[in-house]
């Protein structure tokens, strides 16, 4: 008896949630074989309707900023280098004052923060 993949698009959540629970039952499926084949489609059939529907937006500039040095385990004041005054640093880090140009460049060489996080307005 032959295997048949039943493969559509995911149109709406009841497609989404049939795609999810038969992704979960072939999920250990092997490479190369049919079964296999159908838990490749369908995982770029998610993929592809989750993109669409539940975007994941960028951080601000701010929250990443922290968020990095955070994993760094920097202070505000290893940003001096960067940013420039100490008062500088105070007033980026609380939303009074903006980056510049200047700022966001070095932030990303120093930090990998990606420049299109650093330069959305906040």
């Amino acid at each position: 008896m032959k295997f048949k993949m039943d493969i559509k698009p995911i149109r709406n959540e009841a497609d989404y949630k049939k795609a999810l629970e038969r992704l979960e039952v072939i999920f250990d499926a092997k490479r190369g074989t049919e079964e296999g084949d159908e838990l490749e489609i369908l995982s770029i059939l998610i993929d592809k309707y989750e993109s669409e529907n539940f975007p994941i937006e960028m951080p601000d500039p701010i929250s990443a900023i922290n968020f990095r040095m955070e994993q760094l385990g920097l202070k505000q004041k290893d940003l001096v280098e960067m940013i420039g005054f100490k008062s500088r640093v105070s007033e980026i880090m609380n939303r009074k004052r903006k980056l510049t140009l200047d700022m966001i460049r070095k932030l990303n060489t120093s930090l990998k923060i990606p420049t299109e996080v650093l330069i959305q307005d906040y």
